[in-house]
């Protein structure tokens, strides 16, 4: 991988962009891979760790993938970084109850509502297994208690998701909701009903109907993030 650039954080903007101050005093745009609120995720002048893309036709180059907050969390900004993540940890046999599939794709279209599976598993002695990974980043005060919620905004395409997946196991196959949980601080994920009632509310009936409520925090590496341990998904 490619080394990452450092610097501290002066704002997040109009959603995708942010501008950063680099370890040699000059500011520059970077984009932010991140559609969400980013709730407790934008401290100012916080250090954070940059990509570069070698597309010439980037009008930034650069995109935030990492910050560290003033009590030491490390929280992955890129949520495009989940799927990733996800993936390795499952290809590696990481994932314990992901294991034992002859194959994984990604991005597979599915459902009746025009969407994309994240990763799907198959084995011809087992039941289609279709898992869909969310990047969980909120961690609500006060952060000692390491609660961690999503989403973190109101979210009618993670709704549509939880509806999906419960048709899928109706029709007969596995379906897993897996929290990739981008943060270092949390250590626990719970649905965030304070932002999202409906959200909570189906995330309930998707598990009581079967669907399979997975998580596992990161840990940071020399590379950046990796998948390291599984947390608990309560549902007070």
């Amino acid at each position: 991988m490619k080394a990452w650039l450092t610097g501290r954080l002066i704002r997040r903007y109009k959603r995708f962009l942010a501008d950063v101050r680099l370890d040699d005093g000059s500011v520059i745009t970077v984009h932010c891979p991140n559609t969400g609120s980013m709730k407790n995720c934008t401290e100012q002048d916080a250090e954070v760790w940059l990509s570069t893309s070698e597309n010439p036709n980037r009008k930034y180059p650069h995109t935030w993938e990492l910050i560290k907050t003033h009590r030491g969390h490390y929280i992955g900004i890129n949520t495009h970084r989940a799927n990733e993540l996800v993936e390795t940890a499952i290809r590696s046999g990481r994932v314990t109850p992901l294991t034992g599939y002859a194959s994984l794709a990604r991005e597979v279209r599915y459902g009746t509502q025009n969407s994309r599976i994240d990763l799907l598993l198959t084995d011809e002695n087992k039941a289609d297994c279709f898992v869909e990974v969310k990047s969980v980043t909120l961690l609500e005060e006060p952060a000692s208690r390491g609660v961690g919620y999503f989403p973190d905004a109101v979210s009618e395409r993670g709704s549509k998701h939880l509806e999906e997946l419960q048709a899928a196991v109706v029709a007969g196959h596995r379906a897993v909701l897996f929290f990739c949980v981008q943060h270092t601080g949390i250590n626990e994920v719970r649905p965030a009903d304070h932002i999202d009632e409906r959200y909570g509310r189906l995330l309930r009936e998707a598990k009581a109907a079967g669907v399979e409520l997975l998580a596992y925090k990161v840990r940071k590496t020399p590379h950046g993030l990796a998948l390291s341990r599984p947390l608990d998904v309560n549902l007070p």
